[in-house]
């Protein structure tokens, strides 16, 4: 047995209306299939987001979703302006990316990269 690829990354939020102010204005990811309480965001290449509305704990000390924008620094004023937090602003890192850590709306840790 093996495994064929990531299927889907699930991000507890407390509003699905807030977290998409993030997912879908600001990192441009379609709607997919909306019920109650999840959204399916499909992602470029095959995997997908999905976001499911629920009780979470964020922490720094976990899962971090790493996203491939066009340009860091526009992508994280806009995402600082739908309510995400800054850890780490934009900056060059030595293995060729240029990257924003940031928190969502909930709190979780998402990064922004632009390679070089």
């Amino acid at each position: 047995m093996s495994t064929s690829g990531l299927a889907r990354a699930i991000v507890s939020v407390a509003d699905l209306d807030t977290a998409l102010r993030f997912y879908r204005d600001v990192l441009a990811l379609p709607v997919g299939t909306r019920t109650t309480d999840v959204v399916f965001l499909p992602v470029p290449g095959g995997t997908e987001l999905m976001l499911h509305e629920r009780p979470s704990q964020p922490s720094a000390a976990g899962v971090a979703l790493s996203f491939a924008v066009d340009d860091v620094d526009a992508t994280t004023d806009a995402a600082v302006s739908a309510g995400c937090g800054v850890l780490d602003a934009p900056a060059d890192q030595p293995w060729g990316e240029r990257q924003a850590v940031l928190t969502d709306p909930d709190g979780h840790v998402v990064c922004l990269v632009t390679r070089r």
